[in-house]
């Protein structure tokens, strides 16, 4: 079995050599057969260089000049893969590296799951390290989010997830949201695809400031909700 695992970046110069260093050390001892693809969304900084000159075995860049935003690089590394199971995480791996592992025992244990998402919400440790003012927002705008998608997920939006490959190829390749939103648009896909999919308990170990504005993005994010219900509602499989 191979295992992809692939690492979106943008302008992440001050951590992507220890993260492409710590991953490649772990791959190796945990995986016979493995790629590592960090996706290069635009930056600015020379991070890709960064991770090109370290010549670590099994890693490889992709990307592209211009910034697109999250999504547009998780699915171009995503359709690259040529793993058996192709997972994403975040570059400052907010999971840790033990998430992997688990990740590929989620998928021995569970041979008829397409799909395996990380969720905080799954053991009472998850939020663990979150201030109480940024665990309910966090936890409220997962909720309003989910009801709205009409998921039965405790957490659609964990940096955390991963697919077996004939799954990942098949929803990605009909995904079209390049920002934060995509991960809901990978979840709409795996449904209207008839995807098994199963949650696994997760905690953020490595905390930073959040990217998302959980107040001014939630109506954005309900807004292109709307819009790809319909589109791939309509859409001939």
């Amino acid at each position: 079995m191979k295992f992809s695992l692939v690492i979106p970046m943008y302008n992440e110069k001050s951590i992507i050599a220890d993260t492409a260093k710590t991953l490649s050390a772990y791959m190796q001892e945990h995986f016979e057969d493995y790629e590592i693809l960090f996706s290069n969304d635009g930056s600015k900084d020379g991070c890709d260089a960064i991770v090109r000159d370290l010549d670590l075995p099994h890693v490889r860049v992709t990307g592209y000049p211009v910034n697109q935003g999250k999504g547009c690089a998780v699915r171009t590394a995503v359709l690259e893969a040529k793993g058996d199971i192709v997972m994403f995480t975040d570059a400052d791996l907010a999971y840790g590296t033990d998430v992997i592992a688990r990740v590929a025992d989620m998928f021995a244990k569970n041979p008829d799951a397409d799909v395996v998402i990380g969720s905080r919400n799954l053991d009472k440790d998850g939020y663990e390290g979150y201030t109480l003012l940024r665990k309910i927002a966090s936890k409220t705008y997962i909720k309003v989010l989910c009801l709205a998608g009409g998921f039965k997920l405790s957490d659609s939006q964990c940096g955390c997830k991963a697919f077996r490959g004939e799954a990942a190829k098949k929803i990605f390749s009909r995904c079209e949201v390049n920002g934060f939103a995509f991960d809901f648009e990978a979840i709409l896909w795996s449904q209207r695809f008839g995807c098994k999919i199963a949650e696994m308990p997760v905690k953020v170990i490595n905390h930073r400031e959040s990217k998302v504005h959980v107040f001014s993005d939630t109506f954005k994010m309900l807004r292109d909700l709307r819009k790809m219900k319909k589109r791939i509602r309509k859409a001939t499989l």
